[in-house]
C-alpha cells in the first residue's frame, strides 16, 4: 500500500490533537456536530484500511489464492500483500470490531435504561422532582424525556437560576445530546486515537446547553447559576440519583469540571465562555476538519482500489 493509504491510521492522532482547541474555538452545536462526524467517519475510515491490509495478506495464503484463482507469484511480489503488515492489521481490526461493538451494546443498554427509568417517574411533567437532600440535577432521554432534578438542588438556587438550570436540562433533550455523546463514544472505542474527542463532545453539548439556558437569561446570571448547580453537584461521590435509578452514565447531566494540571477543567472553561460573547463562526475551522475528514476517506477508498485493481491483475495473470 502507498504511504497515502496508511493515512486513515494516522490523521485520527492529529484530530485528537485538534479536539479540545476545536471545541473551544467554534459555537457549541457547530463544534458538537463537526466533531462527532469526524469521530464517526474516522473510525469508520481506519477499520477499512485495516482491513484492506489484513485482506492483502490474506491473499497469500494458499487455500485463498486457490479459491480466488489468483497469481501467487503475482501477489509475492506486490508490497501490498505483506504478510507482516497483515499480521499486524488482523488482530488491530479483530479488537477494533470487538471494542466497537461491545461499546455499541453497552451504550444502547444504558440509553434503554435511561428511558425505561424516565418512563416510571411519577407524573406527567417533563420536571420531575425527587425527594433528596444532595444536589443532582439530569435529562433522562426517552419518550417522553424527563428532567429530574433533586430538591436538595433546588434549595439552593433562587427562581432565576432554578429556570436556568432547567433550560440548560431541557436543552439537552431536545438537542439529542445523547446520541451525539453515543455515537462518539463508539467511536472511540473502535479506534482509541480518537479518545480525545468523548471528552471534547462531552464539553460541546454541556457548552451548547448553557448557551440554550442563557438566551432567555442574563449570560453573567446564567454563568452564576450554572457553576453553582455544577459545584454542588461535584460534591457528591457517584452519580447521585443517576446511580440509585440504575442507569447509570445514560443521563445527560449538568456536567462535572475539574482542574487538571495547568489546564483548566471543563467547569471553569464553561463559566468563562458565558461571561464572555458567544464565540463566532470560524468558518475555516470547519473547511480545515471538513478537508481532513474527506483526505481520511480518499485515502481509505483508494487503498480498496490499488487492492482490487491487483486482485483483477493477479486472477488475469
Amino acid at each position: 500500500m502507498d504511504l497515502d493509504g496508511l493515512l486513515p491510521l494516522v490523521l485520527p492522532a492529529v484530530m485528537a490533537l485538534a479536539a479540545r482547541p476545536l471545541s473551544g474555538r467554534l459555537p457549541p452545536r457547530t463544534a458538537t456536530w463537526l466533531l462527532t462526524a469526524t469521530a464517526v467517519v474516522l473510525a469508520l475510515a481506519s477499520t477499512a484500511t485495516l482491513a484492506v491490509l489484513a485482506l492483502g495478506g490474506a491473499l497469500r495464503l494458499p487455500v485463498i489464492a486457490a479459491l480466488g484463482h489468483l497469481s501467487e507469484h503475482v501477489l509475492h511480489r506486490d508490497p501490498q500483500t505483506s504478510p507482516i503488515v497483515a499480521t499486524l492489521a488482523g488482530p488491530a481490526l479483530a479488537a477494533s470490531l470487538a471494542a466497537g461493538g461491545y461499546a455499541a451494546v453497552r451504550r444502547g443498554r444504558a440509553l434503554l435504561a435511561g428511558a425505561r427509568a424516565a418512563r416510571d417517574l411519577p407524573g406527567r411533567e417533563v420536571v420531575a422532582v425527587v425527594a433528596d437532600d444532595a444536589a443532582d440535577a439530569f435529562a433522562l432521554p426517552g419518550r417522553p424525556g424527563r428532567v429530574v432534578v433533586s430538591t436538595g438542588m433546588l434549595s439552593i438556587l433562587d427562581e432565576a437560576e432554578r429556570r436556568v438550570l432547567l433550560a440548560h436540562e431541557r436543552a439537552h433533550l431536545s438537542g439529542r445530546h445523547h446520541v451525539f455523546r453515543a455515537l462518539v463514544h463508539v467511536a472511540a472505542a473502535a479506534n482509541p486515537m480518537l479518545w480525545p474527542l468523548r471528552g471534547a463532545v462531552t464539553f460541546t453539548t454541556e457548552r451548547w446547553a448553557d448557551e440554550r439556558a442563557a438566551a432567555g437569561a442574563d449570560r453573567e446570571r446564567a454563568a452564576r447559576a450554572i457553576g453553582k448547580a455544577a459545584l454542588a453537584h461535584n460534591r457528591r461521590p457517584g452519580l447521585g440519583h443517576a446511580a440509585a435509578l440504575g442507569i447509570g452514565r445514560g443521563a445527560v447531566g449538568i456536567g462535572r469540571g475539574a482542574v487538571l494540571g495547568r489546564r483548566p477543567g471543563p467547569l471553569p472553561r464553561r463559566v468563562a465562555a458565558l461571561l464572555a460573547p458567544p464565540p463566532p463562526h470560524r468558518r475555516w475551522l470547519v473547511v480545515a476538519t471538513a478537508a481532513l475528514v474527506v483526505l481520511s476517506v480518499w485515502a481509505a477508498n483508494d487503498g480498496a482500489l490499488d487492492l482490487h485493481q491487483l486482485i483483477e491483475h493477479a486472477q488475469t495473470r
